[in-house]
């Protein structure tokens, strides 16, 4: 299992710390030994058939036996287009939802994309090779050791005259930094081209499987939205409120199903069973949400798909007349990327009011500097 890492609200300070970009896409865990590969997720499944355009570039330039901590990027391209021809808006970046379009389960579909939108793979930690275990060691030495071999990384490549460039798939090394200016920089800087925060490890520390032992600082925003709608807690139908479904007003008046909320205690919970029960009456009759799925051809909310695992995802309508503060940390299209916190209820707010306006727009940033070398 990866090291993993506590949420905390600033960048620390004082001496002795290490920070890098946090990466928007599929921790990974490789495996190398001779001509045996593997490439596992954070939670121990494989990621192998998803991925197989890094196979190539992992064992042609990877030593013979090591183990690598890292994450499975796509990174986009300004002037990029889908498999389907679309032209990709705005300026390079992470795509995640290139990403989570490899997750299928046709090999075919699987294939097509590996090779129309090939992933790279980011690493930032060295936990072993040939014979030694390095996850005792200190981050400083592991990271020596991680810049040495990402020079072979380059050298390889050269001697390949860049056929893996060619194909798009790329092995790096992420930047670090012990300078706390640096470090927020980042974190303000490269938001916009899908970079989600900034990691922060001790130098001395050991790398310490399923342990939060390092630390991150992620991007947070407020947002008011419109509650039309919500789910019931795992508990049982009736018993307490899951979560509740958020809605943003786009540029034609339509309201978009942008996340949900949670982050309830459960004696909230229940109270809200009884606040949301007046909003329930007929609420389907001319909700926004009833027909979204004939109507623009999108999942409706609540619908399952092939990422919900299996999950009852089933929702029940609100006349949306409530609004909600909630904190975000980034959008992901038109849509927040992680699931919202409750702030607290605006009764001082109109629903017309919670427009995607509201929300803070970052510039991408380029990522050409990393992704060029």
């Amino acid at each position: 299992m990866p090291m993993l890492a506590k949420r905390v609200d600033e960048i620390p300070q004082g001496d002795g710390w290490s920070f890098e970009p946090k990466w928007d896409g599929f921790r990974a865990i490789i495996f190398r030994d001779g001509e045996e590969l593997m490439i596992q997720s954070r939670d121990g499944k494989g990621l192998d058939r998803y991925f197989p355009e890094l196979r190539t570039a992992l064992l042609e330039q990877l030593p013979e036996r090591c183990v690598l901590d890292g994450e499975i990027v796509i990174y986009t391209p300004s002037g990029h287009k889908t498999p389907d021809g679309d032209p990709v808006a705005g300026e390079s970046g992470l795509d995640f939802d290139a990403l989570q379009m490899r997750i299928h389960p046709a090999e075919s579909r699987v294939k097509k994309l590996a090779e129309e939108i090939p992933a790279s793979v980011v690493f930032f930690d060295l936990l072993a090779v040939g014979d030694e275990n390095l996850m005792e060691s200190a981050l400083v030495e592991r990271r020596q050791r991680l810049e040495k071999l990402a020079k072979e990384f380059d050298a390889k490549d050269a001697k390949g005259k860049g056929k893996f460039r060619e194909g798009g798939v790329q092995l790096h090394l992420t930047p670090a930094t012990m300078d706390q200016k640096i470090a927020q920089d980042w974190f303000s800087r490269f938001e916009g081209a899908g970079l989600d925060g900034v990691m922060a490890k001790r130098l001395d520390s050991a790398y310490t499987p399923d342990k939060r032992t390092m630390l991150k600082v992620k991007h947070e925003r407020d947002c008011d939205c419109v509650v039309a709608g919500f789910r019931w807690h795992k508990d049982g139908e009736g018993t307490a409120v899951g979560s509740l479904l958020l809605g943003l007003f786009d540029d034609a008046g339509a309201l978009q199903h942008v996340g949900v909320c949670a982050s309830f205690t459960m004696a909230k919970r229940k109270e809200l069973v009884k606040f949301l029960e007046p909003y329930r009456k007929n609420a389907m009759e001319g909700h926004p949400w009833a027909g979204w799925a004939e109507a623009s051809g999108s999942r409706m909310p609540g619908a399952k798909s092939r990422w919900t695992g299996g999950k009852d995802l089933s929702w029940e309508a609100l006349r949306p007349e409530l609004v909600v503060e909630v904190a975000y940390e980034h959008m992901q299209g038109n849509r927040f990327r992680h699931m919202a916190h409750f702030r607290r209820w605006r009764t001082d707010k109109q629903p017309k009011d919670c427009t995607y306006e509201q929300l803070e727009v970052v510039p991408p940033q380029e990522l050409m500097e990393i992704f060029s070398k």
